[in-house]
């Protein structure tokens, strides 16, 4: 590899091979990073190059997947400054001098801008980082950018795309050009999983890492509600918001976790933080022996594809193998009642948390409440809304204060009701973990129609708040999908011990062929 040279604050890039010309990089785990930085192979700068020019010749040239939506004008100087530290005195520990990208609607106070991939926020610039990013930064992370998402998260209106949003415009599945990367992390799994960057950052309301990351191919972690700082996140919902690492490999996604986890005492969520941990130590691809893995067959979507409740009969005959008790099925019922409360929680919090967090952002005046982004969107509807509406906002707008006995009544048919579920049901099984599908194959991309999901087990962990870790479980005609394992709250370090014992078995992830159609030879 050629000398990338850094002067006076300046990159000067001399003859920097092609993406193309180092395709060992695209792929490789933060472990191999670390051990060509330490020997002297390979700089941070390097890597920081690397994937700036596989982002502008795959993301932005062609076959144009629009995950990246903004490049960090800082990262080479920061990654220059990683590099002579660890020249000095060594790195900080595993994520130093590592790229990370981030979903767009996580705060950095840096020159990059914080929109939810609307056009109302362009221009945005947060005051501070969010606490997590800062936590990053102190890690010795790149931070290299910002990712295109689900505008607003997802929670604008009804029959939107995933991976659309006013700023960044469609995101597109790397498996399969034509089809949808599932968001609303969209950009940060499909970055992930194209080898534009090692590991990202996404957020999760309900099935925003998962999904993506299922159908994309790659690992996604939902943490428990508060093990994560929610600060500097635009939101939805207090009681489900959280970020997570997305990752090719289990042991990245949980050194990511490790970096990011670290306890914010001035997030309410957080009075029951495990505290410091490293959930990348001691991971055994032994792990499941004598385990007890409730197998759940009630998510949505249960009996629309044989085809993959043939392969997660695979994988659940897979952790027998592996020394598990399997117990199967489990009764994890969620009633209608339980998810129209939830959309009912979500539309309280939604007004309450975002004109909170727009009047303490430094966002322009004019658009410091939930009202007046209803009012920008209607009169920049051409640009804003060409394909769906702002349903969501509307009914969240119309909403009282989270006093209101509609509101805590929702609370507790939801949240409360879900979480108990999820605690007698592991007691009564003395459960380690209850293991399903994560999603089905992605659906073409369709922005008069929008989203066509087909399976889903995202929403007892969302609902709950507790963790869900998913890995690539096999594929149907080419597109990936997942397998998750949710578990109590807090119980991350078991999740991803479990789910890297697994990973290890089945080995199911595969780099994607960017072709355009499934009608198209990889």
């Amino acid at each position: 590899m050629k000398r990338v040279v850094v002067a006076t604050g300046l990159l000067l890039l001399l003859c920097l091979p092609s993406a193309a010309e180092m395709p060992d990089l695209a792929y490789m785990e933060i472990g191999d990073l670390q051990d060509r930085m330490n020997e002297g192979s390979l700089t941070s700068v390097e890597l920081v190059a690397f994937c700036m020019q596989r982002i502008a010749e795959i993301d932005r040239a062609g076959p144009k997947l629009g995950a990246v939506i903004e490049l960090n004008p800082d990262a080479f100087v920061i990654a220059a400054k990683l590099d002579q530290e660890r020249a000095q005195s060594g790195p900080r520990g595993s994520m130093h001098g590592i790229p990370v990208l981030l979903k767009a609607n996580i705060d950095t106070g840096d020159k990059m801008e914080t929109t939810a991939g609307s056009l109302a926020l362009r221009g945005h610039r947060a005051p501070d980082d969010a606490f997590h990013v800062q936590a990053l930064r102190d890690a010795g992370a790149v931070i290299l950018g910002k990712t295109n998402l689900s505008e607003w998260a997802n929670f604008r209106g009804s029959n939107s795309s995933s991976g659309w949003s006013s700023i960044g415009g469609q995101t597109r599945n790397p498996h399969s050009l034509d089809r949808n990367p599932c968001g609303s992390s969209s950009g940060s799994g499909v970055a992930v999983a194209a080898g534009l960057v090692t590991v990202a950052i996404g957020t999760e309301t309900d099935g925003s890492v998962v999904c993506p990351a299922g159908v994309n191919g790659i690992v996604g972690i939902k943490p428990t509600v508060g093990l994560v700082s929610r600060d500097g996140i635009i939101p939805i919902a207090h009681t489900q918001d959280t970020a997570g690492p997305m990752a090719r490999s289990v042991r990245d996604a949980a050194i990511l976790l490790t970096a990011m986890s670290e306890k914010d005492p001035t997030d309410s969520a957080s009075t029951g933080h495990p505290g410091l941990q490293d959930y990348a130590s001691g991971l055994d691809a032994g792990a499941l022996k004598g385990r007890r893995i409730g197998v759940w067959r009630g998510y949505y979507g249960a009996d629309e594809n044989s085809r993959i409740a043939s392969i997660f009969d695979e994988v659940v005959a897979i952790l027998g193998q592996l020394g598990a008790t399997v117990v199967d099925p489990v009764d994890l019922e969620i009633s209608d009642e339980a998810y129209d409360a939830e959309f009912e929680v979500l539309l309280y919090e939604f007004k309450t948390d975002l004109n909170r967090y727009l009047t303490g952002s430094g966002v322009d005046p004019s658009l410091d409440s939930l009202a007046e982004l209803i009012e920008f969107n209607r009169a920049n509807a051409d640009r804003v809304m060409p394909w769906f509406g702002q349903e969501d906002f509307e009914k969240a707008e119309a909403k009282g204060p989270l006093s209101e006995p509609a509101y805590l009544e929702a609370l507790e048919n939801s949240h409360t009701q879900v979480a108990k579920a999820i605690d007698s049901l592991i007691e009564s099984h003395d459960l380690d973990a209850i293991i399903a599908p994560t999603n089905g194959p992605s659906w073409t991309t369709d922005w008069v129609n929008g989203d066509s999901f087909g399976l889903s087990s995202s929403s007892p962990a969302a609902i709950s708040g507790y963790p869900s870790v998913t890995i690539p479980m096999g594929e149907i005609h080419g597109l990936p999908i997942g397998v998750s394992l949710m578990g109590a709250a807090y119980s991350e370090k078991k999740l991803i011990g479990l789910a890297y014992a697994l990973e290890q078995k089945l080995q199911a992830r595969r780099n994607p062929s960017f072709r355009e159609s499934l009608a198209v030879a990889p």
